[in-house]
């Protein structure tokens, strides 16, 4: 394609986008529009943001206090990052919360304090709704748009040099209605307004609102006060200004044309613009610093200084510029504002509460939300300053605490941690196990005192682990009969919610994403692995462990197996063994899932007849019997936990299965899913038995990837290359990995 060619197409498509995204209206032109979609050109910042996060949809994700919404706007990939926030689905509802209280009061009066430790996605928090916002800003029903002044040449006006075919510039007596589509050689200045004021700001408050009152009550939305419909105009638009600046033009012009309002429209040129965090329109974080967030600046003082029209000759014009100004009709995030001096953002008080900064030479109405964020120690300290009770019923505080579930942690590191981004492939559970000790650096020990005395004890012998696996799947210990295990499982969302009113709550202390990031991409630069291995990690945080002058939560003390960091790598070490073992039997094809299947449904039905003291049809006979309870029994002494009685715990499963059935009575029955601790005890039966077929397997992978291949039949070497095979495709091991895990797993577990 030739270049002239290709920049004619690239020419129409983007004059095409601009005709089509309404770029570029008059004040009577905006009208129409605010006229058809009168909500949606009547809201605040907090309504968009929170139309923002509507706007993306929500949907119920799992959780230990049982199912919570979570925001899809968190889910959105930015163009320069991944963008996705993992778990914090508390904080999410609780920022949509405070964004519904500034709507159903009318005004953002207040300041959103995320708070919590370092590298618990604060700021990934943030950035999502900015980027949600960028999105949202380019879709016809997030449409935002702002008020500029157009001066037309006096020559060009006054001769009508081709004006004549532009549609809707001039009236039938061919006088001009607007200056909003003249061609940029046709003025002589324009002005846009910094704060970018909503264009409604050209029609004086008492026509305006009910300009908006009847707009809104004719597409039935009532009027506007959150009585008569859904939707509350804001204190902002409904009462709003325009600024300084716009308002001294507007004054001017007013005078000059003998308060013709007609003829003062015709210079308003209603432009759309886009939330750009890149650009600061609309969205900006304000980085610890000693200066105030606004300011202005002189532009006019005489003719001399700019090429003014004449209506504005003797008029004074200043620019606000600075943060608040730039982030107006959005956005503005404090990062780490507590680190500021407390002088350098005192003026907040007075903002977040009346929506107001005062200049040397005005006031700035401002229309943002406003969200900070701090760490725990610098909240503490200023919590202890004087003025910390004047600020107190200005801040909504939001708690960001470290997750707790560990496949949502590694969620996090799954996203970062590629082949791409470390250089070589990321072997199976490389980011799992680094997840797993993350979140056991994090738990607390339970207060058994916090509970009935007849479950004190079971609380109290909870150990990280367990506690781990009770947050993430409802796992319980093996260790637990029947009726602990439904006791434990009861506990389990006030065991989660147990310290959310503790200072020192779970979630406040222990390895950070950003630490265990670190760890990771120092695993993959280890020479004794061709992949970031599992182990490598293993080996990293061991080392990481012995760094106690950087790391403070190593420092913690121990308690009851809590906190014991160093340990904690041995437990995941543990964890990994086991999902190795069971990974490599699997592959191996020794025994298939259809046969445990099969063994639990026959069970399960004979358990059933067994309650209900019926007879069941025997399969070879074709007669009715009594359940066989030596097959029962048969089966009980390998899942049934130690300790039980046979009659408590097959009704304990009979009583599962009900439950199961409330809340899928559509679904077919999913053993596995329902009894995965049973599944888990039979495969470890079966593979118990056979250890020393296991072993000589598991000899012949390790000797099919190494110099003695040949040293096998050519069946063996069948085999070990189906194996293989299901563990890459079923998996996502290399050779390579394969070949470091399962060495270690027969060092640990089968020497």
């Amino acid at each position: 394609m030739e270049a002239k060619g290709y920049l004619q197409e690239v020419g129409a498509q983007v004059s095409a986008d601009f005709v089509k995204n309404r770029s570029i209206l008059s004040f009577e032109e905006y009208l129409s529009l605010f006229f058809t979609d009168p909500k949606g050109q009547s809201r605040n910042a907090a309504q968009y943001l929170r139309d923002v996060m509507d706007h993306y949809g929500t949907e119920a994700v799992p959780h230990p206090t049982g199912t919570i919404r979570r925001f899809k706007v968190f889910d959105v990939p930015s163009a320069d990052h991944d963008g996705r926030v993992a778990g914090q689905e508390e904080v999410q509802n609780a920022l949509y919360r405070i964004l519904g209280n500034f709507v159903r009061a009318g005004r953002i009066n207040k300041l959103i304090m995320l708070h919590g430790p370092n590298g618990s996605a604060k700021s990934s928090l943030v950035n999502a709704l900015k980027q949600g916002m960028e999105d949202y800003s380019r879709q016809p029903q997030g449409a935002l748009y702002r008020i500029a002044w157009v001066f037309p040449s006096e020559k060009l006006i006054k001769g009508s040099i081709g004006f004549g075919e532009r549609p809707g510039v001039k009236s039938a007596e061919g006088e001009l209605t607007t200056y909003a589509h003249l061609d940029a050689e046709a003025l002589d200045l324009r002005m846009p307004c910094e704060l970018r004021d909503h264009p409604l700001f050209a029609v004086p408050p008492t026509e305006r609102k009910n300009l908006l009152e009847g707009a809104l009550k004719k597409k039935g939305l009532g009027t506007g006060d959150g009585e008569t419909g859904d939707f509350l105009l804001s204190d902002y638009v409904r009462d709003g200004e325009l600024c300084a600046k716009c308002r001294r033009i507007y004054t001017a012009l007013l005078n000059a044309y003998g308060g013709d309002y007609l003829k003062v429209l015709r210079h308003v040129q209603v432009e759309r613009f886009y939330v750009s965090r890149r650009y600061q329109v609309g969205t900006v974080t304000v980085e610890p610093q000693m200066s105030v967030d606004a300011a202005a600046q002189q532009i006019s003082a005489d003719r001399t200084q700019l090429n003014l029209p004449a209506a504005l000759h003797s008029t004074v014009l200043f620019e606000p510029h600075g943060p608040l100004v730039h982030a107006n009709r959005g956005l503005i995030e404090y990062a780490d504002l507590l680190k500021r001096p407390l002088e350098a953002f005192k003026y907040l008080l007075g903002f977040s509460e009346t929506s107001e900064v005062p200049l040397e030479p005005f006031v700035l109405q401002l229309d943002e939300v406003l969200i900070a964020s701090s760490n725990e120690k610098h909240l503490a300290a200023f919590k202890e300053l004087p003025d910390f009770a004047s600020f107190k019923g200005r801040i909504e505080l939001v708690r960001v605490p470290y997750l707790r579930r560990y496949k949502v942690e590694q969620e996090i590191y799954d996203a970062q941690i590629t082949a791409t981004s470390v250089g070589k492939h990321v072997a199976p559970h490389a980011t799992e196990v680094a997840a797993m000790w993350a979140v056991l650096t994090r738990l607390k020990k339970p207060l058994p005192d916090r509970y009935p005395a007849n479950v004190k004890p079971l609380v109290d012998q909870v150990a990280p682990a367990e506690k781990m696996h009770l947050y993430q799947e409802g796992g319980v210990p093996a260790r637990l009969s029947s009726s602990n295990t439904k006791e434990l499982l009861k506990l389990r969302e006030e065991l989660y919610e147990e310290s959310d009113a503790y200072p020192n709550y779970e979630g406040r202390s222990g390895a950070s994403a950003r630490e265990i990031k670190t760890a990771l991409f120092n695993a993959a630069q280890n020479p004794d692995y061709k992949c970031l291995h599992a182990l490598a990690v293993l080996e990293e945080l061991h080392a990481l462990c012995k760094d106690k002058s950087v790391y403070e939560f190593l420092l913690q003390e121990v308690m009851d197996g809590y906190h014991d960091h160093e340990t904690f790598v041995h437990v995941v070490e543990g964890e990994y063994l086991d999902r190795v073992d069971s990974e490599v039997r699997d592959s191996m094809g020794l025994v298939s899932e259809g046969q445990y299947r099969e063994l639990v449904e026959r069970y399960i039905q004979s358990v059933s007849h067994w309650v209900r003291g019926e007879k069941m049809r025997n399969r070879v006979t074709g007669e009715s019997e009594k359940p066989d309870e030596a097959r029962m029994a048969e089966v009980e002494a390998i899942v049934m936990p130690q300790g039980e009685a046979p009659a408590d715990f097959r009704r304990g499963l009979i009583a599962s299965i009900g439950a199961h059935r409330l809340d899928n009575p559509d679904g077919a029955m999913d053993y596995p899913r329902i009894f995965p601790d049973m599944f888990k005890r039979l495969r470890d039966h079966y593979f118990e038995e056979r250890k020393r077929v296991l072993r000589k397997n598991k000899e012949n992978v390790l000797k099919y990837l190494s110099e003695d291949r040949n040293q096998l039949s050519a069946r063996e070497q069948s085999q070990v290359q189906d194996t293989l095979k299901t563990m890459a495709d079923r998996y996502g091991y290399c050779e390579l990995c394969a070949k470091d895990a399962i060495l270690f797993l027969m060092r640990q577990r089968y020497t």
